[in-house]
């Protein structure tokens, strides 16, 4: 029996665990949250409703099977246009910030040049969120009220799959705009539905991007592989095939399940929530398949 780890319980995050972890499988969902702090608003120069294009809305929803199949799930509830936990925790805009900067910031990435480091400096419509530069100690404190406990988490629950399993699975659930793929929502014909981001291969072994794309393409959807999503820091940081970690970016296009103007959820979401589960069955047993390494025993308590 697998006793899952002692998670420390952070307002920053939502962690729904399984009773027992049956699958060496971890999903998580790092932009769906949507609790936006009153000082941050008060920052922007934006509305609310531009700050919201750039949640991954609902997809903790879409995911929300996972613990019921023996799966544990994190997501974030903190918004990315606050944080970003997808990103490199010193990716940032030092021409941002007003005040010391804490240490060299990594900022000659395509990410930070398009204004979405890790504190991202403009919204999806691509203006700026900030009235004026913000203060610089606003990076720890964010750092350490978000970006940190999400990815303590998530490590803790990668590694305790790993060692538990002999491999580990992570999923890491995303949704994409329509307008993604430059085509209308109405060109239902021509869209892409699903990207599937294994950094070009890095990421994952072929067998986990293969499975998923076989599955969703049987259910009449469009899937592309790395375009225009090859995946983020997450992939990066925890895709480590050698080592029996990997990691698969999932795209999904908002106009499948919500409508995006609106920022509501279609009729069709519950439906298109049930195919996700699908997946999610099918991605474990995969996971037993290619990790093929029998559980370890645990120690006597």
């Amino acid at each position: 029996m697998d006793f899952l780890p002692v998670l420390p319980d952070h307002e920053a995050l939502d962690c729904r665990l399984p009773a027992h972890q049956t699958v060496p499988v971890v999903v998580a969902s790092p932009h769906s949250g949507s609790i936006y702090p009153a000082a941050f608003l008060e920052q922007a120069a934006v509305p609310l409703a531009a700050l919201r294009r750039a949640e991954d809305a609902f997809v903790d929803e879409l995911f929300a099977a996972a613990p019921s199949l023996g799966m544990p799930l994190l997501a974030a509830r903190f918004p990315r246009s606050y944080v970003d936990a997808n990103r490199e925790p010193y990716e940032l805009d030092p021409g941002m910030f007003e005040g010391p900067l804490p240490r060299p910031l990594n900022h000659r990435t395509t990410r930070v040049a398009a204004g979405l480091g890790m504190i991202p400096r403009v919204a999806a419509s691509g203006e700026a969120i900030y009235r004026g530069r913000v203060p610089s100690d606003m990076i720890e404190h964010r750092l350490e009220t978000c970006w940190r406990p999400y990815h303590q988490t998530l490590s803790l629950l990668v590694e305790h799959t790993y060692s538990t399993f002999g491999g580990a699975l992570l999923i890491d659930a995303h949704s994409m705009p329509s307008s993604a793929s430059n085509l209308g929502a109405r060109d239902r014909d021509q869209r892409v539905d699903i990207v599937l981001g294994d950094n070009h291969g890095e990421a994952c072994a072929p067998a986990f991007t293969a499975a998923a794309e076989r599955w969703f393409r049987a259910r009449g959807l469009r899937v592309l592989r790395n375009q225009p999503y090859a995946g983020g820091f997450t992939t990066q940081r925890y895709g480590r095939p050698a080592l029996a970690r990997h990691t698969l970016q999932i795209e999904i296009n908002r106009a499948l399940y919500m409508d995006e103007a609106r920022h509501e959820r279609l009729p069709v979401a519950g439906v298109f929530a049930r195919l996700i589960t699908g997946l999610l069955e099918e991605m474990g047993q995969q996971a037993h398949e290619t990790l093929q390494s029998p559980p370890r025993p645990l120690a006597a308590e």
